[in-house]
């Protein structure tokens, strides 16, 4: 049985979240934005030891806590989707020099669109989204019908394009043609705000209400 703990970390708010194993003492970190110490901490009080960081995309807000990870647990693996090696090797397209905070991430393990990655006994799908950069994806643990969604899909919105290698109509495309193909029940767990599900963005998303069929 799957826990997830959630923490918002950062300058502007992003959702951490910590996939844990309780009996296994192991967990997986999705996106840890910033606060590296207060990251740890959590992982303490849970009693769990990370085995892998797993990125949605390369952004400041998602990539800021990995150093200070890196020197508290050494040799931890980091991964994402291949087409984000331009965000995550330079601190101008990640957008961290505009916080005063360049910061780069080496030695990634790069995964390709429809792998999938076993960890803590289940099945993580890497889904490709592009839009809210060129290597933006997902992680569907179809087993536990749960969508870590990223900046690509929030409730009823979607994550901004106007940045380095953002492209509307990729989104548009990711969110309409890929992510909606996902069951209704699928929850989705976005990197800012609040949780949200397939079926209700379905509905309400700004991207399906003005592109839907």
């Amino acid at each position: 049985m799957l826990g997830i703990a959630r923490l918002v970390v950062g300058p502007v708010c992003t959702n951490c979240f910590i996939v844990y194993d309780e009996e296994a003492s192991s967990c997986i970190i999705v996106d840890p934005g910033d606060e590296a110490e207060k990251i740890a901490e959590k992982l303490g009080e849970l009693g769990v030891t990370p085995k892998a960081v797993l990125l949605t995309h390369g952004h400041f807000d998602h990539i800021l806590g990995i150093p200070g990870l890196r020197e508290i647990y050494s040799e931890l693996p980091v991964y994402a989707y291949e087409a984000e090696e331009v965000l995550l090797s330079d601190a101008r397209v990640n957008e961290s020099t505009m916080v005063r905070r360049p910061v780069t991430i080496g030695d990634v393990t790069y995964i390709e669109n429809g792998c999938e990655l076993e960890f803590l006994g289940v099945k993580w799908k890497v889904i490709s989204t592009p839009g809210h950069t060129i290597g933006s994806c997902c992680y569907y643990i179809e087993e536990a019908g749960i969508l870590f969604s990223g900046d690509t899909l929030f409730d009823g919105d979607c994550g901004r394009t106007d940045l380095a290698t953002g492209d509307f109509k990729a989104i548009v495309h990711s969110i309409k043609d890929i992510l909606m193909k996902l069951p209704d029940d699928t929850q989705v767990l976005p990197g800012h705000e609040t949780f949200t599900t397939i079926g209700r963005e379905r509905v309400y998303n700004v991207i399906m209400r003005q592109y839907g069929d």
